[in-house]
């Protein structure tokens, strides 16, 4: 039985640091009709924010959970996953109540003209509401907004299979993600998301525990990464480049053969199904973007990065409190108006709500009420 053993690491900030930018383009860009969700990073290439968080989330999986199935056996590691992922459950369905309820005070409360529960799809839930709420506990009526968490939830269930394959070998649990990743491309692997008419799930889980394991692999140090190679990094910065035309909407929409080419790309760059030229495009960017830090990490630690690392470390609740924040934010312009100015500022507050909140929450969990440990 090989089972590798579990070293303890100081926590990476780069995690934390690029999780905390993830979940702040996860707020903008689920804002409606954001205008500043134009200039994202992920409008200019195949993969975004979710690639990020994924990945970041899988990474951070493996220092969290692979010591407790290390120390404590398998038995205890599931039963932490089986924890966390009942905890995702709740917070799933909150979440769900809580835009489910600014959606009707939207309707009652504001005169924009516009039917909030028509925008977020949720016509369904309040016309059928006692099929929806079966669908929305067994996870079969999945409605915009709340795919991403759902993807996460089933994806950290996978873990303990996992786990228990590279007991036997780390090169079975490698062979299980990706064939079950070419099992999506190959047979039309996909779960249920409406009941009233047929709509996967837009993140699906059978692929995207691809990107998860694949963080998850390089913490455990089951792979490792490439080292530098001056000709590696030219080349993803070309592909970085290069596929901007065909990433950026305005630019491929406005040129016939572009617009050709995105078409014949499009099952390569599927988000839902994490197409494979999408996810090649994630790790050039990683790539990169530990090439260039390295040797400057000391910048993570700097009041400037503060912020952002302290976001990324309170991960759960932000993307929480920004994904509700988000939609409450879209309503504010409705009423204040769309300008350029506006929406700035708007952006603006929202995202230094959610670097407080950030700061709150970990206020609450170091537990100041607590008598200081004697020497």
């Amino acid at each position: 039985m090989a089972d590798i053993p579990s070293k303890p690491k100081l926590r990476d900030l780069r995690l934390d640091f690029f999780r905390g930018i993830a979940l702040l383009l996860i707020f903008i860009s689920h804002m409606p009709d954001n205008w500043l969700a134009r200039f994202k990073p992920g409008a200019f290439g195949f993969s975004d924010s979710a690639d990020i968080f994924v990945f970041v989330s899988g990474y951070a999986a493996a220092l969290a959970y692979r010591k407790i199935f290390s120390r404590a056996g398998f038995l205890i590691g599931t039963a932490r996953i089986v924890k966390r992922v009942a905890e995702l459950y709740a917070c799933n369905l909150g979440l769900f109540f809580i835009i489910a309820t600014l959606c009707v005070a939207g309707n009652h409360l504001l005169n924009t003209g516009i039917d909030y529960i028509d925008l977020m799809n949720l016509d369904f839930f309040f016309d059928h509401t006692q099929e929806a709420l079966l669908g929305l506990y067994a996870l079969i009526y999945v409605p915009n907004y709340f795919d991403i968490l759902t993807m996460y939830m089933v994806v950290l269930a996978m873990m303990p299979l996992m786990m228990l394959l590279a007991r036997a070998h780390v090169a079975l649990a490698g062979f299980a993600s990706i064939a079950l990743y070419l099992c999506v491309h190959l047979f039309g692997w996909e779960l249920p998301a409406e009941i009233a008419f047929q709509r996967p799930w837009f993140f699906n889980p059978f692929a995207w525990q691809f990107l998860f394991n694949t963080g998850f692999f390089l913490a455990a140090g089951w792979i490792k990464p490439p080292p530098f190679r001056s000709w590696l990094a030219a080349c993803c910065a070309a592909f970085v480049i290069l596929v901007i035309p065909v990433s950026h909407f305005p630019t491929f929409s406005s040129v016939d053969w572009l617009a050709t080419l995105r078409f014949y790309l499009e099952p390569f760059v599927s988000k839902t199904n994490l197409g494979i030229l999408r996810y090649v495009h994630f790790l050039c960017l990683a790539y990169l973007t530990v090439t260039l830090l390295k040797g400057h990490e000391e910048a993570l630690h700097s009041r400037y990065a503060a912020p952002f690392v302290q976001t990324g470390q309170q991960a759960l609740p932000v993307f929480l409190t920004g994904i509700a924040m988000s939609f409450s934010a879209g309503m504010a312009l409705d009423v204040w108006g769309r300008s350029i100015p506006k929406t700035i500022v708007v952006n603006a507050v929202g995202v230094a709500l959610l670097m407080l909140i950030a700061y709150v929450v970990a206020w609450f969990k170091s537990q100041p009420w607590r008598p200081p440990a004697k020497p």
